[in-house]
């Protein structure tokens, strides 16, 4: 799902924020490198913590970002002047149906609306949508 204009726009005044390290402690912004390009790209992301591991969900599907971090294998989180290199490594589609309920149940004021299912549904529901919603687990980069 492409982002409108009025979606960009929130996602860069909102990424601006995160950079200059304000916003809530699950929200950083994700700078990866273009696949083609080599350009840095950024936007603002939920990192979502559970089990204490870390995961970058994309409720948009496969975006660019989603794109490029398949094309490079890492990226860095940023807020404020703290910047994280990270790698990811993709989630099997048999794995994310608890991961893609957590998510959805913890950020659901962000995040429902790119779900057909409502927040609070067993995860049984989210097996049919894991194919959809790529799912990342954070690692840490030297």
């Amino acid at each position: 799902m492409q982002p409108n204009a009025f979606d960009r726009f929130i996602n860069r005044a909102f990424g601006f924020l995160v950079k200059m390290g304000f916003g809530l402690s699950h929200n950083f912004l994700l700078e990866v490198h273009g696949r083609k390009s080599g350009r840095v790209y950024s936007t603002p992301v939920n990192v979502l913590e559970y089990h204490g591991r870390r995961f970058l969900v994309a409720p948009r599907g496969y975006t660019e970002w989603v794109k490029n971090i398949l094309a490079n294998g890492e990226a860095t989180l940023v807020k404020g002047t703290v910047k994280e290199k990270v790698g990811l490594r993709a989630i099997a589609n048999e794995e994310k149906p608890e991961l893609l309920k957590v998510y959805l149940d913890r950020f659901k004021l962000t995040a429902q609306r790119y779900f057909p299912i409502p927040a609070g549904a067993a995860v049984e529901e989210f097996e049919s949508l894991a194919a959809r919603y790529p799912v990342f687990e954070l690692t840490a980069k030297q």
